[in-house]
């Protein structure tokens, strides 16, 4: 099971802390009543914010997976690799 480094980590937390914090704004806009089209831009802000830090996690992730295929052993043990992998890509792409 692959692990960020330490730094790799802080920059994805980090990234996610500032996309928790735009959604909250978000969040006051709905409350306060503001304009739809202005949430809306906003929303779409946060959507886009969302894909982009799960491409690098899913980009990391395909990454690993295919460096971790070359060590296994068996066609069996590369083949429950694979089918892992393509579930998380179908829930990814959902």
């Amino acid at each position: 099971m692959h692990h960020h480094s330490s730094e790799e980590n802080a920059r994805l937390v980090n990234r996610m802390a500032r996309i928790i914090g735009h959604a909250n704004k978000v969040k006051n806009m709905i409350a306060e009543d503001r304009n739809c089209t202005e949430v809306l831009i906003q929303l779409a802000a946060v959507r886009a914010a969302l894909t982009s830090l799960s491409k690098l996690i899913l980009e990391e992730h395909l990454n690993e997976c295919m460096t971790e295929l070359s060590e296994f052993e068996s066609e069996e043990e590369r083949r429950e690799a694979i089918d892992g992998l393509m579930d998380v890509v179908n829930q990814f792409i959902k």
